[in-house]
């Protein structure tokens, strides 16, 4: 079982910066893929960024070029670093975690989710 627990949400201006951390316990962290996902008002859930156990990055295309996703596995952290943002940035965050392999661009796969952390970005 791992517990995941998202911090570093808040109000930002546009064109600010927030970093989001997915803190990882109950298990070592390394080896599992993290993702984050966001909904905002009304929306359904939709993938932001992953990251494999060896390090492969993927971004959904909104965030290319703004966000970048990394891990600390001695601290059993996934960051979000997220620059140069929109109002349409604004949702709930979350972070998940899954051992499978594959499609990790989607919900499917991750076994566990954090319960979020809301960014709110005014213009």
């Amino acid at each position: 079982q791992v517990q995941l627990v998202e911090s570093g949400g808040g109000l930002e201006q546009t064109g600010g910066s927030l970093r989001l951390s997915c803190a990882a316990a109950g298990r070592t962290f390394g080896s599992y893929s993290v993702g984050w996902f966001r909904q905002g008002p009304g929306k359904e859930r939709e993938f932001v960024a992953a990251i494999s156990g060896s390090g492969s990055t993927y971004y959904a295309d909104s965030v290319k070029g703004r966000f970048t996703i990394s891990r600390d596995n001695a601290k059993n952290t996934v960051y979000l670093q997220m620059n140069s943002l929109k109002a349409e940035d604004t949702a709930v965050y979350y972070c998940a975690a899954t051992l499978r392999v594959g499609a990790l661009t989607t919900r499917y796969p991750y076994d566990y989710w954090g319960q979020g952390t809301q960014v709110t970005v005014s213009s």
